[in-house]
């Protein structure tokens, strides 16, 4: 009978751990999409998911790329426990030629996101790897004499890439690091319940995640917000009026560079200007924040009606 429960429970755990992971796959990924697209353009609740299928496909061609380089150079994938700053400064590498080769996909699903549905076409999903190609070779895609060249928005688009990585990654393993401790502690004091016990082996690296991108997020804001102006530049992209809600405008920015854009947004607009959108990001983080809650009290519950 005892063998019989531990497989019941065994069995719940393994699934409750695919439910979490595939809850916070939703939170980051589908339902986080309109989040995202707000803090691109700022924009009404009409047509919140466009363009999401082309973050996909940027998410695949940047996961290619970096396997890929990995396997054909000596570039670390991953940072062994025993690391030193030549391995480190070898897997920063790799991030920076990913985000490379996976920056003309960007810049099409990011035009993607912000272009207003009245004039944009009923495009398909490889639509975002077209775009990304003639954006490479020059062919296929309407531009203006104010399209900065891809070879401008490497230097803003990696360090962007390495920055959130590098966030990311310290305050992800710090959080890690606490909860586990807290968890531990608990588990010497033997004051944990078996269901408690069964949420610490897998919310806390949700915790982390979820504190390592809001972290990021929030500290990097203001680059993204010049990435994503040099990177829509002169591509004739039409976005809604988010003031009216009734018409669109076109971008007519004159930026020569990420030096000059920094300096126009802080001498015309102002420091707020570098956060236009970011009241999206508190919307974002609040639902992520709730989805793991409900995902957790759900969890708990089925754990104690099992146990």
């Amino acid at each position: 009978m005892s063998n019989l429960i531990f497989s019941v429970l065994e069995q719940l755990n393994r699934f409750a751990g695919f439910g979490i992971g595939l809850a916070s796959l939703f939170t980051e990924n589908v339902l986080a999409h309109p989040c995202i697209v707000l803090r691109r353009q700022c924009q009404g609740p009409r047509a919140l998911w466009k363009g999401m299928g082309s973050t996909f496909i940027v998410q695949g061609v940047t996961l290619g790329a970096e396997g890929i380089i990995s396997e054909f150079t000596p570039l670390p994938r991953e940072i062994s426990h025993k690391w030193n700053p030549k391995q480190i400064g070898e897997h920063l590498l790799l991030k920076s030629l990913t985000y490379m080769v996976a920056m003309p996909f960007y810049s099409a699903s990011l035009i993607e996101t912000v272009q207003s549905e009245i004039i944009r076409d009923n495009t398909g999903i490889l639509e975002c790897i077209r775009e990304g190609i003639g954006r490479v070779i020059g062919l296929g895609v309407p531009h203006s004499k104010r399209l900065l060249p891809l070879l401008s928005l490497i230097f803003p688009t990696v360090l962007h890439g390495v920055l959130h990585y590098i966030i990311s990654s310290v305050i992800q393993k710090f959080v890690l690091l606490i909860l586990k401790r807290k968890t531990y502690s608990s588990h010497l004091a033997e004051t944990t319940s078996p269901v408690q016990s069964m949420l610490d082996a897998y919310f806390p690296e949700l915790i982390a995640n979820f504190a390592a991108s809001l972290c990021s997020d929030v500290i990097l804001y203001p680059l993204e917000t010049v990435l994503h102006r040099l990177h829509i530049q002169g591509t004739r992209t039409i976005i809604d009026n988010t003031d009216l809600g009734y018409e669109v405008l076109p971008i007519n920015t004159q930026y020569e560079g990420m030096r000059d854009c920094i300096n126009t947004i802080r001498q015309e607009e102002g420091v707020l200007g570098f956060y236009k959108g970011f009241g999206a990001v508190i919307i974002q983080y609040t639902l992520h924040a709730a989805v793991l809650q409900i995902t957790k009290i759900i969890y708990s519950t089925l754990l104690q009606n099992s146990v």
